[in-house]
This record gives structure tokens, C-alpha cells and sequence, in this order.
């Protein structure tokens, strides 16, 4: 009796099985189709938002079309030939298992179509989604060029500063944001960068400190050297514009600025790391290099505005400091900085 009651259940469940997958030929099809309905949708979206022609439009909803009736193919002859195995065994078939020589390199992956398909993968308890649409990228951003500063009521081709020796160095670390969630024209830019500032004296000067005023001297020796460095922290931000390319696929979305034309305004906001001066002269037929690290009244808190433009990764970049140079200087100077700037 227990044998006929066991076989009695095992047919049972087997019958279940069998009409189970049927049920979900049927569902295959009505997903499928709901998932067409979404995807035209949001192209109908997009031609009214003016982002694509209707040609665009048109082309997209018959590969759309096309794919979705493909899926149905492939997802029904899955279910068929599920179905013909269990008929084939009685409902009896052998289960793959994670027991063999894959032990220390097992993958486990999966579909799942919703609107849109995602991936998983996983090895060794280990898992990963592939986003299917990256709105963030970042990137190290290094820039460098020449650097002076405006004096009020001066005009800078007469500035006291060596217009090719006075440079910046300028490195960091920046996100890019996609601003809006069909188009890549418009993104954020934003991050934090070390900024170098140099300012070479001509004229064989040195900068002083008198009270709460600092000012150019002539020094006493012949100088090799003479250089003031300033040292930033600032966190810029930039509203960047310039056409993309989409790489889209079954599984993601991908908008590409390589090779793209695009410039960015905005500017930079952050604080004073230290100031230094380095001076290399000869004494008495002894060369002598000195180095002072002292605040040399310089301000504390950093803020200007920056912008740049180019193509792909290379940059024509300009930035100019809002604040005073010096604290409380009779005639204020600004930094200004033109190089040119590598988004890595």
C-alpha cells in the first residue's frame, strides 16, 4: 500500500509539473508582450521629448518588435522541450549539481526580463548586478599651465610675476553625473582637486611680510630662484554640455563621451593647505637654497570660478580665485590659472 501510495503522489506531482509549464507557455507570451508595451512607450516618450526623429522612432520599435517575438520563440521551445523531458523520464531526470571539478570556480547567472532584463552572476557566494543604465562615472583629472595674478589697476602684461615661470599643477579625483535620464547632453561634474600655485617675482624680488601686509622686496644677493608656492584643497562642481554616443544592448545602457566635443562651467570653493617660499641665490661664492613655510598672510578660504572645453580628455582649462590673494592688502591681487586639463 505504501508503494502504491507513493507512486500515486510522484504521478500527481508529475501531472502538476506537466500542466505548470503549460500555464506558463501562455504567461510567456502575455509577459513578453507587456514588456513590448513598456519599451514603445518609452520611445513614444522619447520622440515627444524630441530626443529621437520618427524614423529613429520607427526603427526602434520594429527591433523592439522583433526582439520580443524572438524571446517568445526562444522561451517557449525552453518550455517545450522541459515538457518533452518530463514526459520522456516519467518526471524522473537528473539534476545538475555543484559537486564536480568546478568546486572552486562556480558561476551562477540568470535572466530576468522585466521591462528591463538585468544579469546576476555568482561565484563562490559571491554576487553582482550589471546596472543596466551607469548614470555616475569618475575619473583623475590632472591639469597644469601657467598661472599669475591680477592686480587691481594693473594690467596683467605688466604684472611683477614671470609670465612663463609662474606655473600651477593641479590634480584629483571628479564624478560625472547624467543630469536627466534619456539624454546624456547636460551632467554634473564634481569632486575635489589639490591645486598647486606658483608665483615667480621678477626682477630679482622676494616676497616680505611687514605687519599684516605682504609685498615684494628687492633681495640682497643674486638670486637663482625665487618662488612663493600656495597650496589648495577646493572641491569644484561644473555643469558639463556636449553630445554622447548610447551603446545599448539587451542587458545595459551606456552613454560614451570619448571622442565627443563638450565644455563645462562653474566653479570652486575649499581652503588654503599652506604656503611656502624657495629661494636659490649665491653668498659669498656659496650657493644657498632657503625655504620659509609660513603663512605669508595668504587667505584662508578658497573660492573662484573655472571653466573648460575640448574634446574627449584633453581640455583648454581657465580658472580665476574670487578671493584676495593676501589678506587685507592695500592693492588686492587675484590668482589666475590657463593650461590645459586630462580627464584620465
Amino acid at each position: 500500500m505504501l508503494l502504491i501510495s507513493q507512486h500515486l503522489c510522484g504521478q500527481e506531482a508529475y501531472t502538476k509539473k506537466i500542466e505548470a509549464l503549460k500555464e506558463q507557455k501562455q504567461k510567456i507570451t502575455v509577459q513578453e508582450k507587456d514588456a513590448l508595451k513598456v519599451e514603445i512607450e518609452d520611445i513614444n516618450k522619447r520622440l515627444k521629448n524630441n530626443e529621437i526623429t520618427k524614423v529613429e522612432a520607427q526603427q526602434l520599435k520594429e527591433a523592439a518588435a522583433k526582439k520580443r517575438a524572438l524571446n517568445i520563440e526562444n522561451r517557449i521551445a525552453i518550455v517545450d522541450n522541459e515538457i518533452a523531458l518530463l514526459e520522456r523520464n516519467n518526471g524522473r531526470t537528473l539534476a545538475l549539481v555543484e559537486n564536480d571539478s568546478l568546486d572552486d570556480d562556480k558561476w551562477w547567472w540568470g535572466i530576468d526580463f522585466n521591462g528591463k532584463p538585468k544579469v546576476f552572476f555568482k561565484r563562490n557566494g559571491w554576487e553582482r548586478r550589471i546596472r543596466y543604465d551607469r548614470r555616475t562615472y569618475s575619473e583623475f583629472v590632472i591639469a597644469v599651465g601657467l598661472n599669475n595674478a591680477i592686480i587691481e589697476g594693473e594690467p596683467l602684461d605688466d604684472s611683477p610675476y614671470s609670465i612663463g615661470g609662474s606655473r600651477f599643477f593641479e590634480f584629483g579625483w571628479e564624478w560625472r553625473t547624467r543630469v536627466f535620464k534619456h539624454t546624456n547632453f547636460m551632467r554634473f561634474h564634481y569632486g575635489f582637486s589639490f591645486q598647486f600655485n606658483g608665483l615667480v617675482p621678477a626682477d630679482n624680488q622676494i616676497f616680505v611680510i611687514e605687519g599684516d601686509q605682504t609685498v615684494l622686496q628687492d633681495f640682497e644677493f643674486d638670486l637663482r630662484k625665487s618662488k612663493l608656492r600656495v597650496d589648495n584643497l577646493v572641491f569644484p562642481v561644473h555643469l558639463e554640455f556636449g553630445p554622447s554616443r548610447v551603446r545599448e544592448t539587451e542587458h545595459s545602457i551606456r552613454y560614451s563621451i570619448r571622442d565627443q566635443f563638450r565644455f563645462g562651467i562653474g566653479g570652486y570653493g575649499g581652503f588654503n593647505l599652506g604656503t611656502r617660499q624657495k629661494l636659490k641665490f649665491s653668498r659669498d661664492g656659496e650657493r644657498v637654497k632657503q625655504k620659509e613655510k609660513r603663512s605669508f598672510n595668504t587667505t584662508d578660504l578658497i573660492y573662484g570660478l573655472s571653466a573648460y572645453i575640448g574634446v574627449d580628455g584633453i581640455l583648454l582649462y581657465a580658472r580665476y580665485d574670487l578671493n584676495p590673494l593676501f589678506r587685507n592688502a592695500i592693492v588686492e591681487q587675484r590668482n589666475i590659472a590657463l593650461g590645459l586639463r586630462f580627464d584620465l
